[in-house]
């Protein structure tokens, strides 16, 4: 009897070995889900800020097509083609949607209601209405700003010392993007503070553009402040045109205008901010909730000065702005 008990003990111990050595075989065999991200944004399919990003995945060792996935989607300019490319990401069962821009912010919002999003480089998500505070975004957004209180009133000051002592300024802008309207409201106060005139130049396509150089000249404007959006993002080369044309001194709120030949730009540090998006990234993707994950504001911030700018409108830059600058194009 207990020779019998003894074998049926060892027969059940064996079962059970090769039954959980089976299991684990399976499991080996079957796949790993490759986690799959989504990337939009309202300006051109060619942008170092996603560059930037795969180089903040690539240092938490993800390796796209090994072990992630990355479904870019691009704009253009259009923001009317925002919603479709968003339906589109939330159709693919993506895990995480990186957002490159404001304006793609509501769209992608709208699409999904809990897929988590990861703002790159958002304007003032909390009085736009993306997040409930910056400690506790509360929903499934989360992220980067680009603002940060004093970057409106330094960016007058600069240009304002760079063209001595000017009175009279002129700010584009496309009001039908939300992270636009905020910087254009922020500038109000900054000039308000200031003293100066602030004259508006609304465009919301690019035939506006021409017109809005015509109005800032007839308005009298001595400098220019460029807010970038998705549609003037798309149409860098020509607002630069335009500003040489027109011989105004532009200050741009986007370092890659003055990289394609703008005078100069005061802004966050942008591939810095879409590296540490893929830190945020790598936390969802482990377990973490958007709404536990504080919004963080810019950590760098640069002045970069383009020299050839200055001199083919006929300018001086300052000796005591360009000791101030991070970078100098010459």
């Amino acid at each position: 009897m207990r020779c019998a008990l003894k074998r049926a003990a060892v027969l059940s111990i064996g079962v059970a070995v090769v039954t959980l050595a089976v299991a684990v075989m399976v499991e080996a065999q079957q796949p790993k889900k490759v986690p799959r991200i989504g990337f939009i944004r309202p300006g051109p399919p060619q942008d170092p800020n996603v560059e930037a990003f795969r180089q903040g995945l690539r240092e938490l060792g993800y390796i796209e097509g090994q072990n992630i996935v990355i479904e870019d989607r691009a704009a253009e300019g259009k923001l009317d083609r925002l919603p479709a490319l968003a339906a589109e990401l939330v159709g693919l069962k993506i895990d995480v949607i990186v957002v490159g821009g404001t304006s793609a912010i509501h769209p992608v919002r709208e699409a999904t209601h809990t897929i988590p999003i990861v703002m790159a480089s958002a304007g003032d998500p909390v009085t736009d209405g993306f997040v409930a505070s910056l400690a506790r975004p509360a929903g499934n957004i989360t992220g980067l700003s680009t603002m940060h209180p004093e970057l409106s009133g330094k960016r007058l000051e600069l240009i304002n010392e760079t063209v001595s002592k000017s009175s009279r300024f002129a700010i584009l802008w496309d009001p039908s993007d939300p992270g636009a309207t905020s910087m254009f409201r922020e500038t109000g106060v900054a000039a308000h503070a200031l003293g100066v005139q602030l004259q508006s130049l609304e465009v919301r396509r690019p035939d506006d553009f021409e017109n809005a150089f015509r109005a800032a000249g007839k308005g009298r404007a001595q400098a220019l402040i460029v807010v970038a959006t998705g549609l003037t993002n798309t149409d860098r080369a020509r607002i630069v045109n335009l500003t040489v044309k027109t011989r105004l001194p532009a200050m741009y709120t986007d370092s890659r205008f003055v990289s394609a030949g703008g005078l100069m730009s005061y802004s966050a540090n942008l591939p810095d901010l879409f590296r540490r998006a893929a830190i945020y990234v790598d936390k969802i993707l482990k377990g973490r909730k958007p709404a536990d994950l504080p919004v963080e504001q810019p950590k760098k911030f640069e002045l970069v000065i383009n020299l050839k700018a200055a001199k083919q409108i006929g300018l001086t830059i300052p000796p005591n702005v360009l000791a101030r600058a991070d970078r100098v194009i010459k």
